[in-house]
Protein backbone atom coordinates (compact mmCIF):
# COMPACT_ATOMS: atom_id res chain seq x y z
CA UNK A 1 0.00 0.00 0.00
CA UNK A 2 1.85 3.27 -1.23
CA UNK A 3 0.39 6.66 1.02
CA UNK A 4 -0.53 9.52 -0.54
CA UNK A 5 2.28 12.26 0.26
CA UNK A 6 0.68 14.90 2.67
CA UNK A 7 -0.76 17.85 1.23
CA UNK A 8 0.64 21.84 2.72
CA UNK A 9 -2.31 22.02 4.31
CA UNK A 10 -2.07 18.68 5.96
CA UNK A 11 1.81 19.91 6.89
CA UNK A 12 0.81 23.39 8.02
CA UNK A 13 -1.77 22.01 9.86
CA UNK A 14 0.67 19.63 11.98
CA UNK A 15 2.87 22.33 12.40
CA UNK A 16 0.30 24.30 14.08
CA UNK A 17 -0.67 21.05 16.34
CA UNK A 18 2.48 20.80 17.76
CA UNK A 19 3.33 24.76 18.19
CA UNK A 20 0.07 24.74 20.31
CA UNK A 21 1.03 21.41 22.36
CA UNK A 22 4.20 23.11 22.88
CA UNK A 23 2.89 26.66 24.11
CA UNK A 24 0.54 24.34 26.78
CA UNK A 25 3.17 22.43 27.57
CA UNK A 26 5.19 26.00 28.59
CA UNK A 27 8.07 24.77 31.79
CA UNK A 28 7.37 21.25 32.07
CA UNK A 29 9.59 19.49 30.77
CA UNK A 30 9.34 16.88 27.31
CA UNK A 31 9.88 13.80 29.44
CA UNK A 32 7.58 14.57 31.81
CA UNK A 33 4.46 15.06 29.60
CA UNK A 34 5.47 12.45 27.28
CA UNK A 35 5.91 9.72 29.70
CA UNK A 36 2.25 11.07 31.87
CA UNK A 37 0.88 10.46 28.14
CA UNK A 38 2.06 7.23 27.71
CA UNK A 39 4.24 8.07 24.38
CA UNK A 40 7.99 8.84 24.23
CA UNK A 41 9.78 12.04 24.48
CA UNK A 42 11.15 11.55 20.67
CA UNK A 43 7.51 11.52 19.41
CA UNK A 44 5.95 14.30 21.25
CA UNK A 45 8.70 16.39 20.24
CA UNK A 46 8.20 15.25 16.28
CA UNK A 47 5.14 15.92 16.96
CA UNK A 48 6.08 19.63 18.44
CA UNK A 49 8.29 20.14 15.73
CA UNK A 50 5.57 19.50 12.93
CA UNK A 51 7.81 16.62 11.74
CA UNK A 52 5.08 14.25 12.36
CA UNK A 53 2.18 16.18 11.23
CA UNK A 54 -0.40 13.46 11.26
CA UNK A 55 -0.02 11.95 14.71
CA UNK A 56 -2.23 9.13 15.70
CA UNK A 57 -5.46 10.02 17.08
CA UNK A 58 -5.19 8.58 20.56
CA UNK A 59 -1.61 10.29 20.71
CA UNK A 60 -3.30 13.47 20.46
CA UNK A 61 -6.00 12.64 23.18
CA UNK A 62 -3.28 11.48 25.55
CA UNK A 63 -1.09 14.74 25.68
CA UNK A 64 -4.08 16.96 25.52
CA UNK A 65 -5.43 15.08 28.25
CA UNK A 66 -1.95 15.36 30.43
CA UNK A 67 -1.51 19.35 29.34
CA UNK A 68 -5.53 20.15 29.98
CA UNK A 69 -6.48 20.82 26.47
CA UNK A 70 -9.54 20.14 25.15
CA UNK A 71 -10.43 18.54 21.91
CA UNK A 72 -12.54 20.84 20.66
CA UNK A 73 -10.35 23.86 21.09
CA UNK A 74 -7.51 21.90 20.25
CA UNK A 75 -9.70 21.30 17.05
CA UNK A 76 -10.62 24.82 16.13
CA UNK A 77 -7.47 26.23 16.73
CA UNK A 78 -5.28 24.12 14.09
CA UNK A 79 -8.38 24.36 11.54
CA UNK A 80 -8.76 27.59 12.14
CA UNK A 81 -7.39 29.07 8.69
CA UNK A 82 -7.37 25.50 6.95
CA UNK A 83 -9.96 27.08 4.53
CA UNK A 84 -7.12 29.50 2.69
CA UNK A 85 -4.66 27.45 2.82
CA UNK A 86 -6.28 24.61 0.99
CA UNK A 87 -7.30 27.71 -1.45
CA UNK A 88 -4.17 28.68 -1.80
CA UNK A 89 -2.94 25.56 -2.18
CA UNK A 90 -5.46 24.68 -4.71
CA UNK A 91 -4.41 27.75 -6.60
CA UNK A 92 -0.89 25.96 -6.43
CA UNK A 93 -1.62 22.99 -7.79
CA UNK A 94 -3.21 24.61 -11.26
CA UNK A 95 -0.57 26.54 -12.09
CA UNK A 96 1.51 23.41 -11.71
CA UNK A 97 -0.55 21.49 -14.11
CA UNK A 98 -0.83 24.52 -15.99
CA UNK A 99 3.11 24.39 -16.37
CA UNK A 100 3.31 21.24 -16.76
Amino acid sequence: MVREPLSIADRLRGERLGRLLREARGARSITDVALRAGVSPETLRKIEKGRIPTPAFFTVVAVADVLGLSLDGLLSQVSATEPAEAAAETATAGTHRAAG
